[in-house]
């Protein structure tokens, strides 16, 4: 009977694999029914399916128009799923172990508090639950911040416009009632593009910078100190560095290369040139919000994209993609090895070689992910090489950004993409918290002679 039951048990990595693919299954067919669509609409199951996975994953690239094809009900659901797959990341392991298994065991409280970059064990419940206020309290200032706009536009449908829109910048998901174009006839307008990138920026720095802030700023405030930067641990500081070289380098680049083109930038003032380039390199965070057409950039650029959008947000935060901290230990790792040091070090503290390799594995994963699910997409449909990498890094990192492909997928297409979606969401999270279940050194029990080869 106790093998039975161990056998049985699910793992956390289980459970999130399969939390997620229930939610999206359950999603699709309430998307289905005729309540969540408008009068005299009918969809196929797989846009169901692409839509209620685009939702849960955060994504936002849609074969349907969703303010065109749902209704009330049809974007309640999907505001709904927003939330859950944006605060999956953070709360969903969490909240699974609690309801599966109903203590949560040393080894468990181990894995989540590497997870979650927490210096305690205890108060797991109680973290889970400021997660979930912090959540609503900034997703009600960006409502606010909306509702200056669509207020006036929409009348009463403004509020709701304001609800659903935030929670969507937040989650990092891009999904719009708008109409087909994102928020491009809001180029100009000051208030979305602002509120819209700061809640993509809250979103994607991930709950632990906030702790680690707030920390910060009580320390200095006891102390009567001013060394805020001091006092905030190294994680933080890596995602603050690379979070703004990021922002600031692809605004740099937007500006430069689409500066004169009449399809992007090239018609605007110098001033809102400013403010395209700076929204296009926020929404690379893998939000998927659009000012600018994509399909209008210069090749140039889209390569930086993708690289962008490739790398995405920040850990246990609402974005997807590598993450932040995940590239700069690789590039670390990478220097450290041209500079024949031995170990890691980012501000003057040692990287542990636990860390490099997850960061490596993640990287493997999701760039061999990528590699193979491009090929099949190009094989099952005939298009642009660089639009259809465009289209599978934007999917993989949960972005939402296309260039035009998402609305020419055949059948095999859609679910070549709602498997990039799915892989690109869970990928990652299972495989750093796979590294952290075996960190008790159970997986080296066995040891070989080492072997000589030849690198380079």
């Amino acid at each position: 009977m106790e093998t039975g039951k161990k056998k049985n048990r699910l793992t956390t990595t289980r459970a999130i694999i399969l939390g997620f693919f229930v939610a999206i299954i359950i999603g699709a067919v309430l998307l289905y029914l005729p309540i969540s669509l408008k009068n005299g609409v009918g969809i196929r199951f797989v846009d169901a399916l692409f839509a209620s996975t685009t939702s849960v994953c955060v994504t936002g690239l849609t074969t349907v128009t969703i303010a065109e094809t749902f209704s009330f009900f049809g974007q309640f659901v999907i505001m709904l799923l927003i939330e859950f797959g944006g605060l999956g990341i953070v709360t969903f392991t969490t909240t699974m172990l609690l309801i599966l298994h109903k203590r949560i065991t040393l080894t468990e409280r181990l894995l989540l508090q590497s997870a979650y970059n927490l210096d305690t064990l205890s108060g797991l419940v109680k973290l889970t639950k400021k997660i979930v206020k912090a959540t609503l309290l900034i997703e009600l200032v960006g409502a606010i911040g909306y509702s200056f706009v669509f207020i006036p536009e929409f009348g009463f449908k403004g509020i709701w416009y304001s609800v659903f829109h935030s929670v969507s910048a937040f989650c990092n998901a891009g999904i719009d009632l708008i109409g087909g174009s994102s928020f491009e006839t809001y180029r100009d307008n000051i208030i979305i593009n602002f509120t819209t990138m700061g809640l993509i920026v809250a979103g994607g720095i991930g709950f632990p910078v906030y702790w680690e802030i707030a920390r910060s700023i009580r320390y200095n405030v006891k102390n009567k100190s001013k060394k805020y930067a001091s006092h905030i641990n190294t994680h933080a500081k890596l995602v603050l560095m690379l979070t703004a070289l990021l922002i600031f380098s692809g605004a740099f680049f937007t500006f430069i290369f689409e500066y004169d083109n009449p399809a992007t930038l090239g018609n605007l003032s110098f001033g809102k040139k400013i403010m395209a380039s700076l929204f296009q390199s926020v929404t690379l965070r893998t939000a998927g919000f659009a000012t600018i057409n994509q399909s209008g950039f210069r090749h140039v650029s889209c390569l930086i994209f993708i690289v962008w959008m490739f790398i995405g947000g920040s850990p246990a935060g609402t974005a997807g993609g590598i993450k932040t901290v995940t590239a700069a230990l690789v590039f670390s790792s990478t220097m450290s090895n041209i500079k024949g040091k031995k170990k890691v070090s980012v501000f003057k503290r040692t990287i542990s070689d636990d860390y490099i390799r997850r960061a490596l594995a993640i990287v493997c994963f999701s760039f061999s992910t990528l590699v193979v699910l491009t090929i099949a997409l190009m094989y099952v449909q005939d298009g642009d090489f660089l639009d259809t990498l465009y289209e599978l890094t934007s999917a993989i990192a949960t972005v939402g950004l296309t260039r035009g492909v998402t609305g020419e997928l055949g059948l095999a297409g859609k679910l070549i993409v709602i498997l990039a979606m799915f892989l690109g969401r869970i990928g990652p999270i299972t495989l750093a918290l796979a590294f952290n279940s075996h960190r008790d050194g159970t997986g080296d029990k066995i040891s070989y002679a080492e072997a000589k080869v030849i690198v380079g």
